[in-house]
């Protein structure tokens, strides 16, 4: 803008770096608190899906056990 002082061009050029550096700092400080919900939301997840799998495990290895069991009893009949 040729038009402006020196003065003039500075303080609008001043004006322009402090706004910038506002709207550089709201959006960091946006990115932080979100990434920190979505921290927050993905090891909740963690959480839950590592439950379901121990659920899992767990009721695989008592039906294997039971059905373990159940051969040896079926085998023990068998064999008297």
């Amino acid at each position: 803008m040729p038009w402006l002082t020196t003065a003039q061009a500075e303080e609008l050029t001043g004006h322009y770096v402090r706004r910038r550096l506002d709207v550089t700092r709201d959006l960091l400080r946006t990115t932080a608190l979100r990434a920190g919900q979505l921290r927050q939301e993905y090891e909740a997840r963690y959480v839950g899906l590592r439950r379901a799998l121990l659920r899992r495990h767990a009721a695989g290895v008592c039906a294997l056990l039971v059905c373990l069991g159940g051969a040896g009893a079926l085998a023990r009949l068998l064999t008297r």
